[in-house]
């Protein structure tokens, strides 16, 4: 906590100096110049829709641990490998980096890549902390739009959000909001608990071959632990759990198309029931969310049972929508007698998110998860997780900008 603290000082103290200035604009057929820091799952997935989107190149990778580099840089056999991400920072031919990092490590690297004048993709959740958040905040703001910023919630550039957005179109559909009722359930054989990646364990994730003090970052000190390396979901130190896993993508889809802001209370209820194998954070869990806007939001999730699937339901006064493998408006007929059902068809290629971002780099679109909605679902998903850590309910100081 000492450690953090002192990294919450000094990046205070370097925001008070200029941000570099931005690179000169890109245009519509400019190649994009690509840096990728962490070259884990999420950062090859990335690395994939990079690799299908217009116009854009990988240029540069960034990896702690020196096997899951060399793999990342046969796959990109033009860039540079780097085992510091700062290195690549200081690479003056990069446009944009993407950053795919455990959530500990994003305030640090996203701060310094705007420093370094480059356009940020940065991985959900945005922030771990919300003293993180505000720093982080403070930054976007200190560089005053010079830099093109995508918060990896990648549902937003979802077809169903066109589809969303045109059942919304009418206020009429929908009637007055009060309730959205999430469900996220998945599950494993009991062999093999969620998010385990046994396979990763193999002779050469040494200590000689890992950066372990990049790893930690101003976390505490701690000896070298493969299992944290590879499992760094399960330990709050590094994670936020299934809320910032899961609940992030849900609540990021609607607080987009509800244009919700942060929650005035939140709850959260749960523990490890299943997978007793090390994790801190809680495989069972329930989390309520009171909006400002009058708006109860309830999210249920489980590692166990799969039944439930993984769903959406926002109920108003005169209709549903209801969220799943398609989106779906249902009247309520008691007070919308005379509407009837539609169904989504809206669709949109996996890459959509990036190619968003990257066309916002160009200056063609603006973002679809812009920084502001990335900080507003940060803050939402640690309220709960402080619910969860204080066994109460924490509320929200909009003035103050304070959880208390």
């Amino acid at each position: 906590m000492d450690s953090r603290r002192n990294f919450i000082g000094r990046v205070a103290t370097g925001l008070a100096g200029t941000l570099a200035a931005r690179p000169a604009a890109l245009l519509a057929n400019d190649r994009i110049r690509v840096g990728i820091i962490g070259a884990g799952d999420r950062g090859s997935e990335l690395a994939n829709h990079i690799r299908a989107s217009q116009n854009a190149e990988i240029a540069a990778v960034a990896d702690i641990y020196r096997t899951r580099l060399d793999r990342a840089i046969s796959c990109a056999p033009n860039a540079t490998p780097h085992a510091d991400y700062r290195a690549l920072l200081d690479d003056r031919s990069i446009d944009a980096v993407f950053i795919a990092t455990p959530q500990h490590l994003h305030a640090t690297q996203f701060i310094a890549a705007l420093e370094a004048g480059k356009h940020v993709y940065l991985e959900k959740t945005a922030a771990l902390t919300l003293q993180e958040a505000k720093l982080m905040r403070a930054a976007v703001q200190k560089n005053n739009g010079r830099q093109t910023i995508q918060i990896g919630h990648q549902s937003v550039s979802a077809g169903h959000m066109a589809d969303v957005r045109q059942f919304l179109s009418d206020p009429r559909r929908l009637g007055k909001v009060t309730a959205v009722s999430m469900q996220m359930h998945r599950a494993t054989p009991m062999g093999k608990a969620q998010w385990a990646r046994p396979a990763l364990f193999t002779s050469d994730l040494i200590r000689e071959n890992v950066r372990w003090q990049d790893f930690l970052g101003e976390t505490p000190a701690r000896e070298f632990d493969r299992d944290r390396l590879i499992h760094w979901r399960y330990f709050w130190d590094y994670s936020g759990g299934g809320v910032f896993e899961n609940m992030s993508q849900q609540l990021s889809f609607w607080y987009k198309a509800l244009n919700l802001q942060i929650p005035a209370t939140a709850s959260m209820a749960g523990g490890v029931y299943v997978w007793k194998d090390g994790r801190e954070v809680p495989d069972t869990m329930s989390v309520t969310l009171e909006q400002p806007e009058e708006i109860l939001i309830n999210w249920v999730s489980g590692f166990s049972n799969n039944q439930l699937g993984v769903t959406e339901d926002v109920l108003g006064t005169h209709g549903s929508i209801s969220r799943g493998s398609q989106v779906r408006y249902t009247p309520q007929k008691l007070n919308n007698a005379v509407a009837t059902e539609m169904t989504g068809r809206s669709v949109q290629p996996p890459h959509a998110h990036v190619e968003n971002f990257l066309a916002s780099i160009r200056g063609t679109e603006e973002p679809n998860c812009p920084f502001e909605l990335g900080y507003r679902v940060s803050v939402a998903c640690r309220m709960a997780v402080e619910s969860y850590h204080q066994g109460r309910t924490v509320r929200w100081d909009a003035a103050k900008q304070e959880i208390f």
